[in-house]
């Protein structure tokens, strides 16, 4: 009997197991209130206004208060203002410097910033996003064109600065995901959340994630503790280019490391995403993104946080970054579904316990600073390592772990096992509200664990997986 034949044998013996598994799938009714309340006549009306701006382009007019990208960003910031007292909204602003190929002068740059703060654990923060800014690259590429750009001629061939004046309406390209944002800010600030939610409507997107790699940049050095990114972009096709339509899935890009916490994430995404849209199929990609384009998850995954971009996977390049990315040519009624997927990661992250903390500093060696010489090199920094270990018998999966926060609202833990050729957790263990678990005759080297919280009102936490760091490369000396 193989581990985890042996693994299913201790569920299936437990009934505590079943019990658990009927409390931690549970729909929450106020999960499921707020996923409720998203308009898709809102995300409509908000799709128009942001459309007749005419070009909301980086450079475009600051002070036009009708035309460009000046009068988006107000127009966001009046909105959002609106929808509730508790919301706080502002303006992040950097001045950027003349740069590169696409930024052909110095301009103010700025995002919009609405913060919901949370009542139990206000440090902790969710941020939602999608980018308010506009693109229209000018001709359409030929027919025969075979590098799958964008439908357009390549940024490589462009000259920026004669762009910058185009009609760029970018419904899809990003005001699918800025209504989004939104609508979500406004439906989620309607209610109490225990962690922080930061909705943010991010400008330079287009001119190489300028405004989010700012904020995450802004972000980090703050220490914001931040737990989860949710990025928007391209939400609103359901038919692509070629004629493939699906109007009941969406795409989830996370990165390639396995285990990482953007891939966790995105794990817990699929879980929500299709626990309160059971007629939705949310797909995890394990890439940061499609090839050879980025978006404004992937600065916060470089400053180290969980981040993970939400999009369609059926997209209508000839369209984006043109100015046919029009109203007429997306589906509202999709980008209204893909909105309530948010809604549905973002409060159960909100409401639920922080992931258990599942690796420790290795304690530092007795005695070894003394017999150093005093140029002898640096020690190598201590790495943290996972509190899994084979037990006294040395054949068991020994699984230890420690709350990340106040235990009064978690009523116990998940161990979760799956092979590790899997993409999705297989198993789910409730083992009550301790800290360790041992799993007789179970070898830790044929399978992948993690452990979960359950909070009181059944919401869970993200998976903390048990992942060892990759060996470092050893430097032999040898003699001469």
């Amino acid at each position: 009997m193989n581990s985890m034949q042996k693994l299913s044998a201790i569920l299936l013996a437990s009934a505590l197991t079943f019990t658990a598994a009927a409390q931690e799938h549970a729909v929450n009714p106020q999960i499921k209130k707020v996923v409720d309340q998203v308009s898709e006549a809102r995300l409509r009306a908000t799709i128009e206004k942001l459309v007749s701006f005419g070009t909301r382009h980086l450079l475009s007019p600051q002070d036009d208060p009708n035309h460009g990208i000046g009068a988006a960003r107000q127009w966001i910031f009046n909105e959002m203002k609106s929808y509730s007292p508790r919301l706080q909204v502002r303006y992040d602003k950097w001045h950027v410097k003349k740069q590169g190929q696409r930024i052909v002068r110095d301009t103010d740059l700025y995002n919009v910033v609405a913060v919901l703060p949370g009542k139990t654990m206000p440090e902790t923060a969710i941020i939602i996003g999608g980018h308010y800014d506009s693109l229209n690259l000018g001709a359409p590429r030929p027919q025969n064109a075979t590098d799958g750009n964008t439908g357009t001629i390549p940024p490589t061939q462009t000259d920026w600065s004669k762009l910058i004046d185009l009609p760029a309406p970018g419904a899809c390209d990003d005001g699918s995901g800025t209504a989004a944002t939104m609508e979500l800010a406004r439906v989620m600030s309607q209610f109490e959340f225990d962690k922080t939610l930061i909705f943010i409507t991010f400008a330079g997107e287009e001119e190489g994630l300028v405004g989010s790699t700012l904020e995450a940049a802004k972000m980090a050095a703050d220490k914001q503790v931040i737990e989860a990114v949710l990025n928007n972009d391209i939400i609103g096709t359901d038919k692509s280019g070629n004629g493939r339509m699906s109007n009941d899935s969406v795409a989830i890009y996370s990165d390639e490391q396995e285990d990482s916490p953007s891939q966790s994430l995105a794990r817990y995404a699929k879980l929500m995403g299709e626990r309160y849209l059971p007629d939705m199929k949310v797909n995890l990609v394990f890439m940061q993104d499609r090839l050879g384009r980025g978006g404004d998850h992937a600065p916060f995954q470089q400053e180290g946080y969980a981040a993970i971009r939400i999009s369609t996977p059926n997209e209508i390049y000839a369209n984006q970054h043109h100015d046919t990315d029009t109203l007429e040519n997306m589906s509202i009624p999709y980008t209204a579904r893909v909105t309530k997927i948010n809604a549905a990661i973002a409060a159960s992250l909100a409401m639920s316990p922080k992931a258990p903390v599942v690796t420790s500093l290795p304690r530092a060696p007795q005695g070894t600073a003394a017999a150093q010489p005093a140029n002898a090199p640096a020690a190598p920094p201590r790495v943290p390592l996972p509190m899994l270990s084979r037990g006294r018998s040395g054949y068991d999966a020994q699984l230890r772990w420690r709350p990340a926060g106040d235990e009064s609202k978690i009523t116990g833990y998940s161990i979760m096992i799956r092979a590790t050729t899997a993409p999705y957790w297989e198993q789910e263990f409730f083992v009550g509200k301790v800290t360790e678990y041992l799993l007789k005759d179970v070898s830790i080297d044929d399978v992948r664990f993690g452990v979960k919280a359950i909070g009181a009102d059944g919401t869970e936490s993200v998976v903390a997986p048990y992942v060892y760091p990759a060996r470092r490369k050893a430097v032999i000396e040898t003699i001469q």
